[in-house]
């Protein structure tokens, strides 16, 4: 069953008089539990797509279906609902708050949905045992290393039981041997959880995580393996 489902989708920019073409009609469905490559290279319309699957933006022509819903008829409200119940996101810069600690930076999407306090410390610290981080959960951002710092990212998108976790160049900003793992990393969650993941990539060397790679170029899908 396809949890994701775009029609035709165009996203259109207007910077001044240029009218900049970032998606081209793009089809594409993706199945509850797939595990999601977007490969291309920058500029391609990868940070494009994802944005529009979490609906985080809104295409300028075609269809986004999220679970059979239309997102086109959702308010915003409704979308950032849907964004607060069913989506988590994993950003290549972390977007950790730094005055808080690691269990507060997975607790606030909890805190968002008003949890009570008992239900959102056990599942923290569940989390956080997850992805390795239970001795650091008092700890602050930057007393993290940057691998640290993505799983803690990482345990953030999955606290409130998402569907979908879209995930925007988790790896760019670590070296090759702590990308590798955050990737491994994911990868097992997803097939311990079954949560679905869509991540982006312009590095041919992570297509092998990878079950599926949605090849991009110029804003139009190349070619779906």
């Amino acid at each position: 069953m396809a949890l994701v489902e775009l029609y035709e989708v165009h996203k259109d920019y207007h910077l001044g008089r240029t009218v900049v073409h970032a998606l081209r009609g793009v089809t594409l469905e993706i199945a509850q539990g797939e595990f999601v490559a977007l490969m291309g290279p920058s500029g391609c319309g990868k940070t494009t797509l994802l944005n529009i699957v979490g609906c985080i933006d809104r295409p300028t022509s075609g269809r986004v279906l999220f679970d059979g819903t239309d997102v086109a008829g959702l308010s915003d409200d409704e979308e950032a609902r849907m964004r607060r119940e069913h989506i988590g996101f994993i950003f290549q810069s972390f977007n950790l708050i730094p005055v808080l600690t690691v269990a507060e930076n997975v607790e606030i999407p909890l805190v968002l949905e008003r949890r009570p306090r008992d239900e959102r410390k056990r599942r923290v610290e569940e989390l956080l045992a997850l992805v390795g981080l239970s001795e650091y959960a008092s700890h602050r951002p930057d007393e993290l290393s940057g691998g640290q710092r993505q799983r803690v990212a990482i345990a953030r998108a999955l606290v409130h039981n998402p569907r979908l976790v879209i995930a925007d160049e988790p790896t760019a900003n670590l070296d090759s041997e702590t990308g590798k793992g955050i990737l491994e990393e994911m990868r097992r969650l997803n097939r311990e959880e079954g949560v679905t993941f869509i991540f982006s990539t312009h590095d041919h060397e992570v297509m092998r995580f990878a079950e599926r790679v949605v090849h991009l170029k110029d804003g139009r899908i190349h070619d779906v393996p």
